[in-house]
This record gives structure tokens, sequence and C-alpha cells, in this order.
């Protein structure tokens, strides 16, 4: 018997971004440095396939640093830290290395600026987010707001809008923020911008890539964690895109058969956090139940790369 054909629409670009592919590496290289174990405080970014390779190598992942023991090597997660985890850190004398990604840490120093400068600063981003609990605790609590939706911005206080800033969570949908971006210039005419945009280049080549190949596809499979927040942006952006049968999938094994029941021409795609070998499996994967022919519509070439901390180049 024949197998179905498929279409295989394969957005790039996709997957790891420069600050993931330096987090994992700086997990890696610390382990061949300091020996096993290496502590990490919290999933060193969002995707268990990942986390689960690394803990094979000897990392042990923990919430809190009360699970660190004295003396040891702790790593800090691509999604940045609040001041008083690196402070509590300092106090007990563990070894750090800060796998922040570089991006983030430019949101970290435009909250620190704004504070400097005698600014409140509103954070648009997720409640709950590793990335935006890291950024809040940059400041003091009564110097920062976090705004998600466009109704949060009337419960900004007034006495703040003659000094005022924000800043953005590096993973959100572009259309999105921009619409409550613009609510919020018209409130506050004088708020002051960061230097750069904050959603990073990686969220933004996905989420256009995306947008390309939408309208051309019965379903877009986004492949990332459901706890990954640029992931879950890819699977809005392509249903606003023109593909309203768009799907989180983990990984191959968790594929449901009947989501692909009269699709002609599927998209593929990876959150920044999803290796691509997880890519490959899950084509593999559709091998077996199609006749599947393969395209690539690529966006952009990514040529950025961020230099690992200086304790690991040595």
């Amino acid at each position: 018997m024949s197998l179905p054909e498929l279409k295989i629409l394969l957005a790039s670009p996709r997957g790891f971004c420069a600050g993931v592919t330096r987090a994992v590496q700086i997990v890696s290289m610390a382990l061949k440095k300091f020996g096993t174990p290496v502590y990490v405080r919290h999933e060193i970014v969002h995707n268990k396939y990942v986390v689960q390779k690394l803990a094979d190598e000897g990392a042990v992942f923990v919430n809190e640093l009360d699970e660190v023991p004295d003396g040891a090597v702790v790593i800090f997660s691509a999604h940045g830290v609040p001041v008083s985890v690196t402070e509590e850190a300092k106090r007990r004398g563990l070894t750090t290395i800060d796998a922040t990604c570089p991006l983030v840490e430019k949101v970290h120093t435009e909250a620190r600026k704004n504070y400097k400068k005698g600014r409140k600063t509103l954070l648009i981003g997720h409640q709950g987010h590793p990335e935006v609990i890291g950024t809040m605790g940059q400041v003091p609590p009564d110097e920062m707001k976090l705004i998600s939706t466009i109704s949060d911005i009337g419960s900004v206080p007034s006495d703040w809008a003659d000094k005022l800033g924000y800043v953005t969570q590096t993973t959100l949908s572009l259309d999105e923020t921009e619409g409550l971006l613009q609510a919020l210039r018209d409130r506050f005419p004088t708020i002051v911008k960061p230097h750069q945009n904050d959603i990073c280049y990686a969220t933004t080549n996905r989420q256009r890539a995306v947008k390309a190949i939408a309208a051309h596809c019965d379903l877009l499979m986004v492949i990332g964690a459901p706890n990954s927040s640029n992931s879950k942006r890819l699977v809005e952006v392509a249903k606003e895109s023109g593909c309203q049968r768009s799907i989180l999938v983990q990984r191959a094994a968790e594929i449901n058969w009947e989501h692909l029941s009269g699709v002609k021409t599927l998209g593929i795609t990876a959150g920044a956090s999803a290796p691509e070998i997880l890519v490959k499996e899950v084509i593999d994967k559709l091998a077996e139940h199609f006749q599947i022919t393969l395209s690539e519509h690529i966006e952009t070439e990514e040529k950025v790369s961020f230099p690992l901390p200086a304790s690991l180049r040595e």
C-alpha cells in the first residue's frame, strides 16, 4: 500500500538561537572544567530533551540556591536571575557562572539605568515567566510594574507619568507588543524607550519565517516545550498569519496523528530552545506515515554568536 503524500515546508531560521547555544555550551564546559556535580538553578533553557541530556552528563538542576551545597559550582539559567540570587550566592561563597542570555542582560541594564536616573520602569511581559522574574528583580519592588495587557496600563500610578521608561520580555510576539506599546505611548507621550528594541533578533526572525509560510500550510507544527514563551508565541503568530490549525509538539512521540488527517502541506518550525535533532526526529517519524517531499523557506541567515564567560575561556 502506498503512503499518502505530504509536502513539508520548513521555516528557517528555527531552533536554537545564539543565547541558547551559549547557555548549553556553558553547562557542558563547566562539567569538563569542574567535574560533577555542577548545579544549575532552574532549567538552563525551556526544553526537556536538552535538560535531560545535560543531567545525564552530570548537571544537577535545582529550583533555588538552598538546594546547592556550600562550596559548589552553580550556573544561572539563560533567562536571568534577580539581583537577590546573585547576592545570596556571593554571601555563601558559591562559584557562580552566569549563562544569562546577553540580550536579556541588555534588558536588565536598561532597567537599572532607569532606576539610576530616577525613572520608574514598566516591564511588558508575562506574569511568572523566569525572564520576567529576573528582570523585575533588578530594581527595588516599587520601582517596576509588570504590564501584560492594554487594560493593565490603567493601573499605572499617575505620578509615574513624568519619570517613566519601559522594557520588554525578549520572547514576545512583535505584533501583539506593538499594539500595547502604541497604547503606552498614547497614554505616556514622554515615556523613555530602550536604547534598542528588546524583543530579540531570534524571536523576530522565527516569527517572520512562520508568517511567510503560514498561509501556505494546512497545519503548522511548532516543535518546542509548553513552558517555552517563544514557542507558544510561534503558534499564535501562525494562527494570526493564516494557518488556524497550528499546534505545539515537544517530541515525535507526542504527535497526534488525527491532527494530520487531510493535511497536504505541513509547516514545521522549532522554538529557540528546541535543538535541530528534534526537528529531524519529527521528520523521520512523519516519513514512516507519509511519502514526504521537503522544501525550506529561508527568511534570513543568522550569523550571531555570543562569547562564553571569561572563566570558561581560560
